[in-house]
């Protein structure tokens, strides 16, 4: 059964920062493309970041593009999103998922976590 925990979220400032964790299991981890999207109040679920299988390429929504990083580590089967400059417009539920290819797209990931829980004040 595959599973995908995040965990790391909580309550900050506007310009502080925060890094959210995806731990992963019942899945080859390196075998998939890793993506970040993110659903505020009464919005749709977007895109947000994604790395490839062993982390060489990413993928950044313009949104936060320069103010977060998306990275992985294959060896803990964990996948992490450092939110440096953070604004109240990026208050949202955070979700992680697996994607056979790497992709900007919601259809393409086959599993995702429960989502974690980011709000920015200002």
């Amino acid at each position: 059964q595959v599973q995908l925990v995040e965990s790391g979220g909580g309550s900050v400032q506007a310009g502080g920062s925060l890094r959210l964790s995806c731990a992963a299991s019942g899945l080859t981890f390196s075998s998939y493309a890793m993506g970040w999207f993110r659903q505020a109040p009464g919005k749709e679920r977007d895109f947000v970041a994604a790395i490839s299988w062993l982390g060489g390429t990413t993928y950044y929504s313009d949104s936060v593009k320069g103010r977060f990083t998306i990275s992985r580590d294959n060896a803990k089967n964990t996948v992490y999103l450092q939110m440096n400059s953070l604004k109240p417009e990026d208050t949202a539920v955070y979700y992680c998922a697996a994607a056979p290819r790497l992709s900007r797209y919601l259809v393409d990931y086959n599993y995702w976590g429960q989502g974690t829980l980011v709000n920015v004040s200002s």
